[in-house]
């Protein structure tokens, strides 16, 4: 197309410049048209001999552009990207209590609305004596924070603007009075920036003042701070009208899912990329270095928050289920955990989502090119499944030894035991793996397991429809016999009597009585009959004695003894759970039940969100409340709870598994 596009462009041009009149109308606009047809073919041209890994190359670097909260080490650091230049934010309260870094799971800050691309950020903070507002525009190379009192501040408390590089970036910092400005090394120009406020002194890189006044930063502007003032306005109305307007009666649940994303959003210097981890007060804490900040990535909660992510971003949705898919360890199975320094649970997976992420973006978006990137690991992992986990022609969860790697602290504490069997279903401590014995020699707990099972065939069946969009017609046919081989094989779990499939003891062929939600993931795979999908519903789901209630869907039934542990998967409520379940009902014609879930997943999200701005890890399921010890307040998955709302009320597409 180049070789032909020059003579005709100076063709048509040679026409119009030698002033032919009866065709200079039309050539002026022939010219604009041919001109801007040309240069969209060459684009299309160039794009499309990109590798699918070359693909999410760009689309990476592209996410790691601009200011935002990438830090995961405080909220309140603001960062430039691909440069490292920040602008940290450090508080000293009325006792000269110094405090640099701030989490969200602390409970000192109250987040508020966050663009994905940063450009307006907004957050409230309550530490000791002081109580501070900080909003943020953020455009190209220009950020503007503002730090607004909220209350009467202890009159000896101070804010200190900290201008710095970090990562080990090259960043060059020149600081005069309250002037500043910023030179990375691999940017030409300088960003020049002024702080206003209560000026109390500048030392080296530091900048103080009172927090009795207003303090506003402008960074990369020549702006005054009434007009910044308004610019933030602007910035915050803009956001906030386009979500109420989008999502109407429903704003609230979806800010709560995009604010919680958006918080936990960072940019992770060792692998350099953008990633969003399950809540950033984990982070340090898996960190090799803690001067770079660190990160973890869970399986199925990455790939959740991709499916979430949809809803507002294409970008971060695909960078979110690609991390965690290209973590796929040596034996070949996507990692319980991933983290720094290839710090990976190479003895366990977790539950089998994949597929339903990356089908659900396909179908959204429409990009081959990542299930080009992705099928090849998911379909290894698929394998994976049915070769190591198979007892009987059902799977069970497991913990396989392996060589140390890393050689980190706990590497290798929960390796071939009956823990690390648990910790692989993602329900660490349910009751329904108590006195379940663990196999060391098969590296297996020995109970076929409905759950793991059911989401296995979903996992067959997605990959099947992902195998038939990429032409590999061998593999559709291998995913379509093994799906119907464990189908056939779950239906022997269906115990007719109780109307619900039932884990069985592989070593005494008798069932476990003792159930969870996951014992209705048969129907996220089609497999109950509707008949059988009614008795599942009404005579368990809906039972008060068991699943129903006020407050659903516990994690154990209402009357098993374990309910009143309300420790973690014992007896809370956990948003994945709810998910799932709904996600199969959509597979039934049980509209009331599907919209009862959905109903009762917003009210319990929206209780704790609109009180304090938390997005709980899990909830209580007599009380409907988050806080507890072992339940972080701003945790992605819990925004599930949210996305279950969306769906149903029609902002989001359901994935039916039969499409």
């Amino acid at each position: 197309m180049k070789q032909v596009q020059k003579p005709i462009y100076l063709l048509l041009n040679y026409l119009y410049t030698h002033n032919y009149t009866h065709m200079k109308k039309f050539l002026k606009y022939y010219l604009l048209i041919s001109a801007v047809c040309f240069w969209l073919i060459d684009s299309h041209a160039e794009t499309k001999d990109l590798s699918p890994q070359q693909y999410y190359e760009q689309m990476q670097r592209k996410l790691a552009t601009g200011w935002n909260t990438w830090d995961t080490r405080s909220a309140l650091t603001h960062v430039l990207l691909p440069y490292g230049a920040a602008i940290d934010l450090h508080v000293i309260d009325g006792k000269g209590i110094r405090k640099n870094s701030f989490t969200i799971g602390s409970g000192l800050l109250h987040a508020g609305p966050h663009t994905y691309d940063g450009k307006y950020t907004d957050i409230s903070l309550r530490w000791n004596d002081q109580k501070l507002r900080i909003e943020s525009s953020a455009d190209s190379l220009e950020n503007i924070i503002r730090i607004t009192p909220l209350e009467e501040n202890n009159p000896e408390g101070k804010i200190i603007v900290v201008l710095k590089g970090v990562w080990q970036r090259d960043v060059k910092i020149q600081v005069n009075g309250q002037q500043f400005q910023f030179r990375p090394g691999n940017l030409k120009q300088e960003i020049k920036g002024q702080a206003y406020g209560k000026w109390i002194k500048s030392e080296r890189n530091e900048i103080t003042f009172s927090t009795q006044e207003p303090v506003t930063i402008c960074c990369g502007s020549d702006i005054e701070p009434v007009k910044a003032q308004n610019k933030l306005r602007e910035s915050a109305d803009r956001f906030v009208n386009n979500n109420k307007k989008q999502y109407g009666d429903d704003y609230e649940v979806y800010n709560a899912m995009q604010n919680v994303l958006s918080w936990d959003n960072i940019y992770d210097p060792t692998i350099r990329k953008v990633i969003t981890p399950v809540s950033r007060d984990w982070n340090i804490n898996w960190s090799s270095n803690p001067n770079y900040g660190g990160f973890v990535l869970f399986c199925w909660d990455s790939y959740f928050a991709s499916m979430m992510f949809s809803a507002g971003n294409r970008e971060l949705a695909y960078a979110n289920a690609v991390e965690i898919t290209k973590s796929i360890t040596e034996s070949g199975f996507v990692p319980n955990f991933y983290s720094g320094n290839d710090y990976k649970s190479r003895d366990r997976s977790q539950p089998p989502v994949g597929s339903l992420a990356v089908w659900s973006l396909y179908k959204k978006y429409g990009d081959k090119w990542l299930l080009e990137l992705l099928y090849p690991d998911l379909i290894r992992w698929n394998r994976w499944w049915d070769k190591n986990r198979n007892i009987d022609g059902l799977l069970c969860w497991g913990s396989s030894p392996y060589p140390r790697v890393t050689y980190r602290n706990h590497e290798y504490g929960s390796v071939n035991n009956h823990y690390g069997g648990c910790l692989e279903s993602g329900l660490d401590n349910s009751h329904m793996f108590d006195n379940v014995p663990f196999d060391t020699e098969r590296h297996m707990l020995l109970q076929n397991d409905v759950g793991l099972s059911s989401l296995y065939i979903m996992d067959c069946k997605l990959l099947a429809l992902i195998a038939q969009e990429l032409g590999y017609k061998k593999d559709v046919k291998e995913l379509r016999k093994r799906a119907k081989q464990y189908s056939i094989e779950l239906q022997k779990l269906w115990d007719e009597e109780e109307g619900l499939y039932y884990n069985r003891r592989t070593d005494t062929r008798k069932k476990n009585p003792r159930i969870s939600p996951t014992n209705f993931y048969p129907m996220l795979a089609n497999i109950p009959s509707q008949t059988q999908a009614e008795r599942m519903v009404k005579e368990h789901l809906m039972n008060p004695q068991e699943f129903w209630g006020e407050w659903v869907i516990p994690a154990t039934p209402r009357n098993d003894p374990a309910f009143k542990d309300n420790n973690y998967w014992r007896g809370r409520i956990w948003a994945p759970l709810n998910f799932l379940v709904y996600m199969g009902l959509q597979n039934y014609d049980l509209p009331e039940v599907r919209k009862a879930v959905a109903e009762k997943s917003k009210v319990l999200l929206l209780k704790e969100w609109l009180k304090d701005g938390s997005v709980y890890e899990n909830y209580d399921s007599v009380l409907g409340e988050g806080p507890h010890r072992r339940s972080d307040r701003f945790y992605h998955w819990g925004a599930l709870l949210s996305y279950i709302a969306l769906i149903e009320d029609g902002y989001i597409a359901p994935i039916k598994i039969n499409d």
